[in-house]
């Protein structure tokens, strides 16, 4: 087993390297999920308090209804 993780002398190379991919997936996966937020708490207080009346009028526009079916199949 030591044999293997030595992986004759390039152990260190190779798990160094994927550690550090590692730890820069996770740090760019924090940073994006931060600035969503930061993002969707942005659009609520613009676009949180839109009246029922104003909705419906946005969603009948043609930019919007393109916005909204975007979002859908980018969520799958």
């Amino acid at each position: 087993m030591i044999e293997f993780l030595n992986m004759n002398g390039y152990g260190i190379y190779v798990f160094s390297s994927f550690f550090f991919t590692l730890v820069s997936f996770a740090g760019l996966y924090i940073i994006v999920k931060s600035q969503l937020a930061k993002e969707q708490k942005k659009f609520i207080v613009k676009f949180g308090n839109l009246t029922s009346d104003k909705m419906t009028k946005a969603r009948k526009q043609k930019i919007n209804q393109g916005i909204l079916a975007a979002d859908i199949f980018s969520k799958i």
